[in-house]
């Protein structure tokens, strides 16, 4: 039976050789629709395993073994060395770079730094990949037996959450290859070389997961850590993580059972859904009394499915071989580090160490320690760029509460941003303006309902404060005890039966009413507070 997670090195090009559309598939290989929900005496009798390979573009302005520059969206092929396109002749130069970032990485993962690894040749043969062959780590690669703890929702509840941890079993660079660009209605495929030798690491995972939640959480966290080190922007819309999904099922006792891989999946809400599918089509295959191929699948997110793409490549189809024309790549600590090396021309792995940046997991901590926030407050923050500074400079800037704070931030601006499709950065509504409102807020200048008719206004970005919102708005409270009792009276003497209600009864819902239709009558501009108190002296008269 084929191992349900990857070999060594197996899966590294990055790439799909091409897809099949659902209309042209062969009985044989029909598309089946989306999965219902699973029996559940169905999913029991089956232990699903899920195993990653991720590659991760390295942040880096040249490619691994060319001065090629790296840039995403430039005009096809203008970004292409003679060594990127193969011409005879050229030899490799490594990229430090790439070489720092990929041990920055294997220490963020808990993984242990080969002083010593090897490059190999993976040979297959396709049209973006001139050489024949990609320059990998099939033997000895950079970073091996490492860890990933991510956390999992328990019910959909953010309030209930559990952490798991997935093996990393190995971190390997290597060269991206081209893009192929298919064009259907010509018939012919054209190839942009500008990817190709972009320097890139993969890292493969055991098969530790067994669905699509846990597979996409491990790889948002892994996305989180990437972005904190700077070793990748990780933009998965860019093609700077792509994942490939190793994926099996078996009764348990059993061994594994026959894995497939389903290819080059863009987006951590696809990977769930890729994996979950592939699990049920799985089940639903041998409960039929079918068999499973070890083949590559790719993931129609348009159909919601995952087709046949070609049969699994095993390592003797790559010919595996050592690259001659790179030595091995020597790494140092501070004990092994040759008296009077320059240091320019090593790399030290203990001062990369020393310079870690504090890891997303370190930094929640941190948020729910400092400022007696929720845990799963802490998640939301992070997993958004840039919010969780966004929040930190409003507590700068105003006295408001954190917990109070938090509330602003996720329920309202978030809600906003996500409704226009803007990341924090591009929101005109600045930590300053916020922390400005909240502020007025918090002096029980203006109530919370005027508070967000302001930040209404804010959003339309035309350069006023808040103040002069509030002014031009006329939301400011009402100071005058005696007009705010007059505006409780009138209400009061409209709503009689709800008024019999409360006197007879004390039911908090008709109050509250109460307190809404005063709240509409003075447009926002009574403290709740007060409205209430007011309302059940005059009640209780």
């Amino acid at each position: 039976r084929a191992a349900p997670h990857p070999a060594p090195g197996e899966g590294g090009e990055g790439r799909a050789y091409g897809w099949l559309r659902a209309s042209t598939l062969r009985s044989g290989n029909a598309v089946h629709p989306p999965f219902a929900s699973p029996a559940t005496a169905a999913l029991a009798s089956w232990v699903p395993v899920v195993g990653l390979e991720i590659h991760v573009q390295i942040s880096s302005n040249s490619k691994l073994f060319s001065g090629s520059q790296v840039q995403f969206a430039a005009p096809p092929n203008s970004l292409v060395s003679f060594f990127d396109a193969s011409l005879p002749g050229t030899l490799p130069v490594l990229n430090r770079r790439c070489v720092e970032a990929a041990v920055m990485t294997g220490l963020a993962l808990n993984c242990s730094i080969n002083k010593k690894s090897l490059f190999d040749r993976k040979h297959y043969f396709y049209a973006d990949l001139p050489a024949g062959y990609q320059i990998t780590q099939q033997r000895v690669p950079i970073a091996v037996n490492g860890s990933l703890s991510y956390s999992l929702c328990i019910d959909n509840k953010m309030s209930q959450m559990v952490t798991k941890t997935v093996r990393i079993k190995q971190i390997q660079l290597e060269q991206d290859s081209g893009k192929s660009l298919h064009d259907d209605a010509r018939s012919q495929t054209l190839v942009d070389l500008n990817r190709a030798g972009v320097g890139l690491m993969e890292v493969v995972t055991e098969p530790d997961m067994c669905c699509g939640e846990e597979a996409a959480a491990a790889v948002r966290e892994l996305q989180l850590i990437l972005q904190t080190l700077g070793s990748s922007q990780a933009i998965m819309a860019e093609g700077q993580l792509r994942v490939d999904a190793n994926v099996s099922v078996h009764h348990p006792g059993e061994p594994y059972g026959v894995r497939t891989e389903v290819k080059n999946i863009n987006s951590v809400r696809f990977l769930a859904k890729a994996v979950d599918y592939e699990i049920q089509r799985q089940i639903e295959e041998l409960e039929n009394g079918g068999t499973i191929l070890n083949e590559t699948r790719s993931f129609d997110s348009k159909l919601g499915c995952t087709i046949p793409m070609r049969d699994k490549e095993g390592k003797q189809d790559y010919r595996f071989m050592p690259e001659p024309n790179l030595p091995p790549l020597i790494l140092y600590d501070a004990k092994s580090l040759p008296v009077n090396m320059n240091h320019q021309q090593v790399v030290n792995i203990d001062w990369i160490r020393e310079r870690l940046p504090d890891l997303p997991s370190v930094k929640r901590a941190k948020l729910v320690e400092l400022y007696g926030i929720l845990p799963e407050h802490s998640f939301t923050l992070l997993n958004e760029d840039g919010l969780a500074e966004y929040f930190e400079n409003v507590i700068k800037q105003t006295q408001m509460k954190p917990k109070k704070v938090i509330g602003w931030i996720l329920n309202d601006l978030l809600s906003y941003l996500k409704q226009h499709a803007l990341t924090v950065k591009d929101s005109p509504v600045s930590s300053f303006l916020l922390a400005d409102l909240l502020n007025l807020l918090e002096r029980r200048e203006i109530s919370s309902s005027a508070a967000k008719q302001v930040l209404e206004e804010l959003w339309k970005g035309e350069g006023k404060t808040p103040l002069k919102i509030v002014k031009e708005k006329k939301l400011e409270l009402i100071q005058d005890q005696k007009e705010l009792e007059q505006i409780c009276q009138s209400v009061i003497d409209r709503q009689e039966d709800e008024v019999i209600m409360m006197v007879l009864g004390r039911n908090q819902k008709v109050l509250n009413k109460l307190i809404g239709l005063v709240q509409r009558a003075t447009r926002g501009r009574s403290n709740p507070v007060l409205v209430k108190q007011i309302l059940e002296k005059k009640l209780s008269e």
